[in-house]
């Protein structure tokens, strides 16, 4: 290797050795463009694993830091925190640094940054939807919102789902589906207050939202089981509303009936087995 003086650092580059930088972070990014090409080659014929290739590789990270932040700033308008997303960033630096071929002839930087920015989407891909749902789906709804704001504009009113469909090149079903997505993409919590203020005692999302009721699937049973009682004979009918309705005791049913116990017993177990069959028909 030829020696090298970088200006800028005070940094020389010493024949078949790689240059000692103490604060990289002083290192403009000029020289640390032409710095890195330096550390590029040696890292390219270096064996993985030893005390040179890990040097080399640690300074190329510590000297293209200024890419992640530079990147991380297009994001600044997010709520996630920025040192979070500077974290996701180097994590597609070094993605970026081990697959760099110096061979290619192409700038670091301009291979670099996709990497970094890819992280940086794929982070909020994964994170920041309250529910989980397919990526295709996630990108839809980017697409469906800049289909809307087009058509909107363009229309001067909300489009229809045909309209959004056909500049979509897509189904009506589909983006009826991706309207659905989009609304997994935020979540409020139940004890949220309605009135937007946080005031014990009063009405929380919770309060307001329906719940499954039991006794409506009694009122389906009711209407199924009204043709079938109907073809009951009268005693069988009678003695169904005693036991069901008037909840009498099947002692209390021969009473009236004028029969035994074990006969009301045998009448109404029969009459409960037709109708079962027929509710099981039926369904």
């Amino acid at each position: 290797m030829t020696v090298t003086t970088m200006s800028a650092t005070g940094v020389e580059v010493g024949a078949e050795t790689l240059p000692r930088i103490p604060d990289t972070s002083a290192i403009a990014p000029r020289d640390a463009r032409t710095l890195s090409k330096v550390f590029f080659r040696e890292l390219a014929v270096l064996e993985e694993g030893t005390h040179e290739y890990q040097y080399a590789r640690n300074t190329l990270i510590e000297m293209n830091m200024s890419l992640v932040r530079y990147a991380a700033g297009r994001f600044r308008h997010r709520a996630d925190e920025m040192e979070d997303i500077v974290q996701v960033g180097m994590i597609g630096l070094i993605k970026a640094i081990d697959r760099f071929e110096i061979s290619r002839e192409v700038e670091f930087t301009t291979f670099a940054v996709p990497y970094i920015v890819g992280e940086i989407k794929r982070f909020f891909r994964d994170t920041s939807w309250a529910v989980h749902v397919p990526r295709r789906l996630q990108e839809a709804r980017v697409e469906l919102a800049k289909a809307t704001d087009e058509l909107s504009t363009r229309l001067g009113r909300t489009p229809t789902v045909k309209e959004l469909a056909e500049l979509m090149c897509l189904t009506e079903e589909e983006v009826t589906e991706a309207r659905l997505a989009s609304n997994g993409y935020n979540s409020s919590s139940l004890d949220a207050a309605l009135s937007g203020e946080d005031e014990e005692g009063g009405a929380s999302l919770a309060d307001v939202i329906g719940a499954e009721d039991p006794a409506m699937e009694l009122v389906v049973d009711f209407h199924s089981l009204a043709p079938l009682i109907a073809d009951l004979d009268e005693r069988d009918r009678r003695i169904i509303h005693l036991r069901f309705v008037e909840e009498l005791t099947q002692a209390e049913i021969g009473d009236h009936l004028g029969c035994s116990q074990m006969h009301v017993s045998r009448l109404l177990s029969r009459s409960v087995k037709r109708l079962r069959a027929g509710l099981l028909a039926g369904g």
